[in-house]
């Protein structure tokens, strides 16, 4: 369970938020901003350690060692001399927009990551039709991916814009198909109505087409392996990444492992009963299924290479796309037999 000083705070945080006093909303959406903000860092922090050390014994290789205990402390040390060197922007740069950029994604992402009722207990988080925000929100991501590219200045990045764009764009319609199918199960796009609707089964057993669906679709949209097309060492160099400097680049990697964190909590309240389960809290029941899929895809990065564009994107409209259609059909037809 959760301490009781915690949930104490959480349900102080919830009466500031309903509150009728917008500075008091404020404050309360500003905190509630923070916690967030330091679960997302700490997942952030041991999965990345986790991910090096899980890719080394694949490869053969010892992976962090020395830094700390089992090479914990390698992430804060890399931090560290990441943070203290100097920060550029290139000549050939817009400059604003190479700037506001990469952080306005991840404070895109943090806000999708509020938006999710982490601890419903309290609350905190639930309003009606919030999954349809936060894939709303979402569509957004090709712009901002975008202008990075486009404002580095570089034909490597704009190169590698391009091919997220047309990427992720591919694979967006087979995702809100599928969203379609669990709302139709769940008669509601609430998030605590879908994982609400989930009591007897979980929708992975209801929906096994649109799980697999989902889960192919939303590792081309993370852009993890094997759809990393946007750092194609031999042909692009680190693509949209090659011009920034040494703390931009960390704070890249940060955004990686926080849409890491929205993408696998989405799939885990989508189809694996988010936060429910027996004897612990919500919380940590959610964090648990998270962490079952991220080593999933851990797997699939240490197993598969790169995939082609060509057949990425044939991946996307010729499979993924009559998958996502057929599980929509056959929702529907549980759907009226519900």
């Amino acid at each position: 369970m959760l301490t009781a000083e915690l949930l104490f705070l959480l349900g102080w945080l919830a009466s500031l938020i309903d509150s009728s006093s917008l500075t008091y909303q404020f404050l309360g959406f500003l905190i509630y901003a923070i916690i967030v903000a330091i679960l997302v860092s700490l997942f952030v922090y041991v999965v990345s350690w986790f991910e090096r050390k899980f890719i080394a014994k694949v490869q053969g290789r010892h992976g962090p060692t020395f830094v700390g205990k089992y090479g914990i402390l390698q992430n804060l040390a890399d931090l560290v001399k990441l943070m203290a060197k100097s920060h550029f922007i290139p000549k050939s740069a817009d400059k604003i927009l190479f700037t506001v950029a990469l952080p306005a994604i991840l404070g895109l992402s943090i806000f999708m990551i509020m938006l999710i009722p982490l601890f419903p207990s309290t609350g905190i988080g639930e309003f009606a039709n919030n999954l349809l925000l936060i894939f709303a929100l979402f569509a957004f991501m090709p712009l901002f991916v975008f202008l990075i590219g486009v404002a580095s200045g570089n034909k490597f990045g704009e190169i590698s814009a391009q091919r997220s764009v047309i990427m992720i764009l591919s694979y967006e319609i087979p995702i809100f198909l599928v969203i379609a199918g669990v709302g139709l199960l769940a008669h509601s796009f609430t998030i605590t109505n879908i994982v609400n609707g989930q009591s007897k089964w979980y929708y992975i057993v209801l929906m096994p087409i649109g799980f697999v669906v989902m889960f192919i679709a939303m590792l081309a949209e993370l852009e993890r392996p094997p759809f990393d097309l946007r750092e194609a060492d031999s042909e692009l160099i680190s693509g949209w990444l090659t011009d920034v400097s040494a703390p931009y680049y960390s704070l890249a990697l940060f955004l990686d492992y926080a849409r890491l964190f929205l993408g696998t909590a989405l799939i885990s309240i989508l189809f694996l009963g988010g936060w429910s389960g027996p004897w612990l809290s919500g919380i940590v029941w959610l964090l648990i299924k998270m962490m079952v899929l991220v080593i999933f895809i851990m797997i699939i990065r240490a197993t598969t290479m790169r995939m082609r564009i060509d057949r990425l994107l044939n991946l996307g409209w010729f499979v993924l796309m009559p998958l996502a259609i057929l599980n929509l059909i056959v929702t529907y037809i549980i759907y009226e037999m519900i």
